[in-house]
């Protein structure tokens, strides 16, 4: 098992900059990579970014990309979104998931409980 605990969300302003932070604890080596994903109100979750504990590469989602960033501490278990010059259109409830695939293959099993970000024009 793994467990994962997302924290930094709130209300911010467009155009404001986020940290959301995600630490997993528990069977952590049993984790490939970790992904960011979100849930906006009355629509599917999508997702947002993936780094890979090993080398730290990393994929966004198109309507993200030049303004998120994922990173990791792998010291501490963690990884990190920050979110520069948000949108009204990036709030919604923001999850963090460990992939535990593989390079050829993407199996999100752990999700924490996520954390809300609301961005006000």
């Amino acid at each position: 098992q793994v467990q994962l605990v997302e924290a930094g969300g709130g209300l911010v302003q467009a155009g404001d900059s986020l940290r959301l932070s995600c630490a997993a604890s528990g069977r952590t080596f049993s984790s490939y990579a970790m992904g960011w994903f979100r849930q906006a109100p009355g629509k599917e979750r999508e997702f947002v970014a993936h780094i890979t504990w090993s080398d730290g590469s990393t994929y966004y989602t198109d309507s993200v990309k030049g303004r998120f960033t994922v990173s990791k501490d792998n010291a501490k278990n963690t990884v990190y979104l920050q979110m520069n010059n948000v949108k009204p259109e990036d709030t919604g409830v923001y999850y963090c998931a460990a992939d535990v695939g593989g390079y050829y293959e993407t199996k999100y099993v752990y999700w924490g409980q996520g954390t809300q970000v609301t961005v006000s024009s």
